[in-house]
């Protein structure tokens, strides 16, 4: 019987996550094509304009511009002590429209340069091959993953990169918060519906579409770095039964029921069985090919990375409503909240990270978790987080608490350690960084970076490998 951790075991992956979207910018630069992060002023929960206007502000087009400082940058999380960073590849920096016949050099390039400086500063990259970054021409011209041709594009473009950075990079995700493909497919997978298309019946085929991909990813990463490991990530902050009358507690297992359907198919290989009621109350009708299903089952991930940021109550009756913090229903009255209305919860981590190992007995990655919050700067110019440092140090607790559970989890990733553009509102004002950038929500500002107190902390945190909280 394996002996369950009473601290944080040696080599615990320690460090934080970005995605190139929302840190990147340089967003046409070296033969980069346009990607559906470029289209959002204001963030993926709000309006996707098909066509740049001029007269707009499109926050992620320089972003904090993290493509030209991120020598920088990486600097400053290695003063962190970090083994491991988290970052995308932008699909329209290796292939610009998608389906080209040939990758942009430029852009390979470019994340050669990236990887070898993480590694060179003691850092495990850790990629996500598609963060919310769906190629527009994929989206023009096939109806993004609508159709099928998108499962050779997507693969061909992982098998592109495993390639490359075969040396480079052991630890990969698929596609960034899959699950969200059922509250924002805009953002998870370019999925903007027409008129007269049913919306349930759009969501479900064009994730059978992803799951397919996926399995062909994970067999050809399988191939390609053996010495490897592939993750699916989902989006997994909790969802409670508002009270303990049955018909908010069973509707509330039918709510997380929805996300969980996404990591069945993805670890346990199949559809579960109540998959078939689901599309039968939502009017779907999946149409599977030969050999579908079969390719799910052979090809299953290695781990289970999520992002856990929150948690919140469901009352029977409530429309199943969610945006990129998860599912989102009543506020739970003994939990303090953000100004965003993000309920904070550390306890509901260590739920969570047993909820999930009873269910699906991999390893698990918490490679999200942040607090989004208003840091003012004091008379000195200096941010004195000291709620932030607060938040990481209870949910960090509740990892040690679930290691003693028993639970096997790989490491943790802090969102974001660098204020960044926020994937859901486009703002900078939302700032989740030990690490604070002038910018504001406007665009303006000198891009300077400066340490907030969050910073010494958490150096020293991962100094003591969690073992000194």
């Amino acid at each position: 019987m394996r002996q369950n951790h009473h601290e944080f075991p040696e080599g615990f992956l320690w460090g934080g996550a970005i995605a190139a979207n929302q840190a990147e910018g340089a967003y046409l630069a070296d033969g980069k094509g346009l990607d559906i992060s470029n289209g959002f002023p204001h963030g993926i929960k709000h309006d996707y304009d098909r066509e740049l206007s001029p007269e707009k502000f499109y926050p992620t087009h320089e972003a904090i511009d993290f493509y030209h400082r991120y020598k920088e940058d990486l600097a400053m999380m290695a003063e962190m002590n970090f083994n491991v960073f988290r970052t995308s590849i932008n699909w329209s920096r290796i292939f610009p429209n998608g389906d080209d016949a040939e990758p942009n050099e430029a852009g390979l390039r470019y994340y050669d340069d990236l990887f070898d400086e993480m590694l060179k500063l003691g850092m495990q990259p850790l990629v996500t091959l598609s963060h919310y970054e769906t190629p527009v021409h994929l989206v023009k011209e096939y109806g993004s993953w609508r159709n099928r041709k998108l499962i050779d594009f997507f693969v061909n473009y992982a098998i592109t990169v495993f390639e490359r950075y075969k040396n480079k990079v052991k630890y990969w995700l698929t596609f960034n918060e899959i699950n969200n493909m059922r509250r924002m497919p805009g953002g998870a997978g370019g999925i903007f519906i027409e008129e007269g298309e049913d919306l349930q019946q759009l969501i479900y085929q064009t994730s059978h579409h992803m799951f397919v991909a996926n399995a062909l990813t994970v067999k050809a990463f399988h191939e390609i770095i053996p010495d490897g490991q592939i993750g699916a990530m989902l989006s997994l902050s909790n969802v409670y039964p508002h009270t303990c009358r049955p018909e908010d507690v069973f509707e509330t297992m039918e709510l997380r029921r929805r996300s969980l359907m996404f990591g069945d198919v993805m670890i346990r290989g199949a559809y579960p069985s109540y998959a078939n009621r689901i599309w039968e109350e939502e009017g779907a009708a999946v149409i599977f090919e030969e050999g579908d299903e079969a390719l799910i089952a052979a090809h299953t991930v290695d781990f289970l990375a999520f992002s856990y940021y929150r948690t919140s109550t469901h009352e029977y009756g409530q429309p199943f409503y969610g945006d990129t913090g998860g599912d989102q229903g009543t506020p739970n009255p003994y939990l303090e909240t953000t100004p965003w209305g993000w309920q904070i919860d550390p306890i509901g981590l260590r739920y969570t990270l047993n909820e999930l190992y009873d269910r699906y007995q991999i390893p698990l990655f918490v490679v999200e978790n942040g607090l989004g919050q208003i840091d003012e700067l004091d008379e000195n110019g200096f941010i004195n987080d000291t709620y932030r440092i607060d938040y990481v140090r209870e949910h960090v607790k509740s990892i040690k608490e679930a290691l003693r559970d028993g639970v096997e989890v790989m490491g943790y990733t802090y969102w974001g350690p660098i204020d960044i553009i926020s994937a859901g509102t486009g703002e900078m004002k939302k700032r989740y960084g030990f690490i604070y950038v002038d910018r504001d929500n406007d665009g303006n500002g000198t891009m300077e970076r400066r340490k907030k107190a969050s910073f010494d902390w958490y150096a020293n945190l991962i100094k003591h490998n969690g073992n000194n909280i």
